[in-house]
């Protein structure tokens, strides 16, 4: 098995104390238990109803504290997934982090001629290309919506692509149950067999409530078949603070701590201890410009206390890294990347995606996902913590050294320079004459030419032509059926 190392960060970044952990949890738990949600969903009514849940007119559903806490106490705290081949990639929960790309954008800076254009399927396959070769992508989403492909195709297209350029581990959106039923089918194919992927699961589900309260059948459906099959759900609403949430930022989280919650509560009683992922995207509306903000005080501010909600709960998380607002690959993708990124590390959030996003979640860079590879690998090491031993205080050595030497020729220095020099691949380390003969290369065009590099030197590991036509013929038989 291939133990990916997670990083042991000893610093914390902490904004709640643990009373007011408790009063927004106390709050969500009053939302559910006397405002109620919308569940227009007779499965999930039925559910709820018999753990003991109130149904009031045709949809309005109600669940006891207790109740709550009963659901709770079965969901996993750690969730193993694995790659194409069944080898450990992630283990989420308590304080590890993993980053990767996002889902579902309409546009794309285009890898050859740097145009911003409309997304087409081979993007999808092109960014998880570029993902298996960058060592910091943890795992992968779409990361374009194509247009060249029938909206009820799109998502199983999409799906194609990805397990076709990458062997790592996916987070994937689906239109409803039927086009996820055939990821599942062939994840299992995959895998050899529903059970074997059970107990080791390869992609990840994503799941969004409507806000404010309410959760739509077709995302209920994909919520049941999950804790069917065992396929782990991420249920992370997206309330936007000032639109569809208060503006505040404990009004913001107790909605979405409620919201995540009371889905949390359908699939757990639907299958005790199937994995699931608690999260908000705490998309916060600008007033001045009525934009929905990815990159702002306040989104991070929000974010750093839904992740210390989760943490408070002990459910893994769904987290940010990566992002900006910038419409360009330039300075302030580098500021906003570094941002996101340090403080997803340093509050230990979970499984942190949207990597590569630009202009608000409406367009993605190749480059963006390269500068931000680079970022995780700096924080890691910067995180991963300061050892004490008797080898690393070398007071022997600087006895032997003495008073006025140096330690370039030391055999403790030998020993460790190699280890403990962080070497980067694209952020500047040369000299201002080495930097104008190397061609005076910007971080955005150095990120361009690894990128390049990658595309034409990496050659994913590909699936094996049996498997190939038996997925093939899997995407033909639900495309023929949509047609």
């Amino acid at each position: 098995m291939n133990d990916k190392p997670t990083p042991v960060l000893n610093s914390r970044l902490t904004l709640l104390s643990e009373e007011k952990c408790q009063a927004i949890y106390d709050g969500a738990l009053t939302i559910i238990a006397e405002i109620g949600m919308k569940v227009p969903h007779q499965a999930a009514r039925d559910l709820l109803a018999g753990a003991g849940a109130s149904v009031e007119g045709d949809d309005l559903v109600r669940i006891p504290r207790e109740v709550v806490a009963e659901a709770r106490a079965t969901v996993p705290r750690m969730i193993d997934v694995y790659d194409r081949n069944g080898e450990l990639a992630m283990h989420l929960g308590g304080f590890n982090s993993y980053f990767g790309t996002g889902s579902d954008l309409m546009s794309i800076y285009d890898f050859e001629t740097g145009e911003r254009r409309l997304s087409v399927i081979a993007d999808v396959g092109r960014m998880a290309h570029l993902c298996d070769g960058l060592p910091n992508i943890d795992f992968i989403m779409s990361m374009a919506h194509p247009h060249d492909v029938e909206a009820y195709a799109s998502y199983l297209e999409s799906f194609r692509q990805m397990v076709s350029n990458t062997t790592k581990p996916m987070v994937m959106t689906a239109a409803g149950v039927e086009d996820l039923e055939v990821m599942w089918k062939i994840a299992s194919e995959l895998r050899g067999g529903a059970e074997e992927l059970r107990a080791k699961p390869y992609f990840i589900q994503y799941g969004e409530p409507v806000s404010p309260l309410q959760h739509a059948p077709e995302v209920l459906d994909k919520l049941l078949f999950c804790a069917d099959w065992g396929i782990p759900l991420i249920y992370s609403p997206a309330p936007i603070a000032g639109a569809t949430a208060p503006i505040t930022h404990a009004g913001h989280i107790v909605q979405a701590v409620a919201e995540s919650l009371f889905g949390i509560v359908v699939h757990q009683f639907r299958r005790p201890g199937s994995p699931v992922i608690t999260g908000m995207g705490p998309v916060k509306l600008d007033m001045s410009t009525v934009q929905a903000l990815y990159n702002s005080a306040e989104y991070y501010t929000t974010y750093l206390g839904i992740t210390e909600m989760a943490k408070w709960m002990d459910i893994p998380n769904w987290g940010y890294a990566g992002t900006s607002d910038s419409q360009c690959v330039d300075a302030q993708v580098g500021l906003d990347v570094a941002e996101l990124t340090l403080l997803s590390m340093q509050a230990g959030s979970n499984l942190n995606h949207d990597i590569g996003y630009l202009d608000f979640g409406l367009t993605g860079a190749g480059e963006s996902v390269v500068i931000t590879d680079e970022v995780i690998s700096l924080n890691r090491r910067t995180l991963e913590g300061i050892e004490v031993s008797e080898e690393t205080l070398a007071l022997d050595t600087i006895a032997a050294v003495g008073h006025g030497g140096d330690f370039l020729g030391a055999k403790h220095t030998k020993r460790h320079v190699r280890g403990l020099q962080w070497r980067p691949t694209i952020l500047n380390r040369s000299t201002q004459q080495k930097w104008e003969a190397e061609g005076s290369l910007d971080l955005t065009a150095k990120a361009h030419r690894k990128l390049t590099d990658i595309m034409t030197n990496h050659t994913p590991e590909p699936v094996p032509a049996a498997m190939k036509a038996k997925i093939d013929e899997l995407v033909a038989e639900y495309v023929r059926a949509g047609a």
